[in-house]
C-alpha cells in the first residue's frame, strides 16, 4: 500500500464516520430546540388569563420594541407553538430555524433581566448554535425536505 494511502485511510476513516453522524446530530438539534419553544408556547397559553400570567409579563416585564405588548405575546406564542412543529417534521427546516433564531434573539433583547444575570445567556447561545447548525447544514436525512428533495429532485440551480 502506498504510503500516502496509509497516512490517509485513518482521515478518511473518521470523515466517513462524521457523515454518518451528521444526520442523527441534526436530527436532535431540531428535536432540541423544538422541545424548548413548544414547552415555552405551551407556558405561554397556559397562563394566558391568569392575573401575573403572559400577558401580565409582556405589559410590565418584557420590552418588545414597536409592539403592542397583547400582540408581541400572541406572536410569540404562537411562534413558539407553529415553528417547531415544522422544525421537528423538517419542512422548511432552514427558513423555521431561522424564523426560532429572530424569535431567540428578541426574547433575549426584550427581557432585560436576561441580561443583567450570569448564566441567564447561555442556553440562549446554546439553542441560537444548534439553530445556525440547522440553517447551515439543513434538515438532514431524517426530514420532509429530504423527502421532497429525493421524490421531486433538487430546487437548487
Amino acid at each position: 500500500m502506498p504510503l500516502i494511502n496509509t497516512l490517509t485511510a485513518p482521515v478518511l476513516g473518521i470523515n466517513s464516520l462524521l457523515e454518518k453522524l451528521q444526520s442523527p446530530l441534526l436530527l436532535l438539534f431540531r428535536l432540541w430546540v423544538a422541545k424548548v419553544f413548544f414547552m415555552s408556547g405551551l407556558q405561554k397559553l397556559n397562563t394566558w388569563g391568569d392575573e401575573y400570567g403572559v400577558l401580565y409579563l409582556f405589559r410590565e416585564e418584557y420590552s418588545v420594541p414597536f409592539l403592542n405588548y397583547e400582540v408581541a405575546a400572541f406572536l410569540a406564542t404562537a411562534g413558539e407553538l407553529i415553528l417547531p412543529v415544522f422544525l421537528v417534521i423538517g419542512f422548511g427546516t432552514r427558513y423555521f430555524a431561522i424564523a426560532l433564531s429572530i424569535l431567540n434573539v428578541v426574547a433575549v433583547v426584550s427581557y432585560y433581566a436576561t441580561l443583567a444575570k450570569v448564566g441567564q445567556v447561555t442556553p440562549h447561545i446554546f439553542w441560537g448554535a444548534m439553530l445556525l447548525t440547522t440553517v447551515i447544514f439543513g434538515s438532514g436525512y431524517f426530514s420532509v425536505d429530504t423527502w421532497i428533495k429525493s421524490k421531486y429532485g433538487s430546487t437548487e440551480r
